[in-house]
């Protein structure tokens, strides 16, 4: 066992079948998640119910179709920065550029997952201390600590905010970090390789926008 600095595997991501596909699911299925509790989807939701027929078959229908195209969005946000790629120096096409950069999205998945569940690890994180003493909730107290209850001014709603936008932050400047690195290391004018990143520039600040509006709709 032995430690080694943050993201130092995700180069060597080894790139299958559908790894791309994967994790633009994974921020956009989160994207949606937090979509969901903003007034946009609240005004949307009975208009595309009501499309589908209404009941709980329409709403189904209508989070589906919701889900979808927030993954198509990401996708096609990221389709669109390694096609920008494609234009500069090598001759590399999208298709290429898009396995080889997959691993920048690593850092931005996570960082909207731990933005979208950071008050619910917080909170909901402490009803462990009771669990592990109640596992089976038959009255037992194995540790002592049954009696312990989920304290909600443990961080107040601002230091939530704060945590969530610093995950988003860090998340995409991790995302640029790994991006350069990859885009020097494929490119042999250097000019060429800055260049390339322009566009990854353009993503992450997309995602970056995408993520803080998301935030900023659910707090409002």
């Amino acid at each position: 066992m032995y430690a080694r600095p943050p993201l130092a595997g995700a180069p060597k991501l080894e790139i299958w079948p559908g790894t791309v596909a994967l994790l633009c699911v994974a921020i956009g299925s989160t994207s949606f998640d937090g979509l969901e509790n903003g007034p946009l989807w609240t005004s949307v939701r009975p208009h595309l119910i009501s499309f589908f027929g209404g009941g709980t078959s329409g709403d189904q229908w209508a989070g589906t179709l919701g889900l979808i195209v927030c993954i198509a969005i990401v996708a096609a946000f990221y389709r669109l920065g390694v096609g920008g790629m494609s234009e500069v120096g090598e001759g590399h096409t999208p298709r290429e550029l898009a396995g080889k950069f997959a691993h920048t999205l690593i850092p931005i998945a996570f960082a909207y997952a731990l933005a979208h569940y950071f008050s619910l690890l917080v909170f909901q994180g402490q009803a462990m201390a009771h669990l592990i003493s109640d596992p089976l909730g038959h009255g037992s107290d194995l540790f002592g600590t049954s009696r312990t209850g989920i304290n909600y001014n443990l961080i107040s709603a601002e230091g939530i905010w704060y945590a969530q936008v610093a995950a988003l932050v860090i998340g995409h400047v991790s995302g640029l970090v790994l991006a350069h690195d990859r885009a020097v290391d494929m490119y042999r004018d250097v000019r060429d390789a800055v260049r390339s990143q322009y566009w990854m520039l353009v993503v992450m600040v997309g995602f970056t926008s995408l993520g803080l509006w998301l935030l900023s709709a659910v707090n409002t």
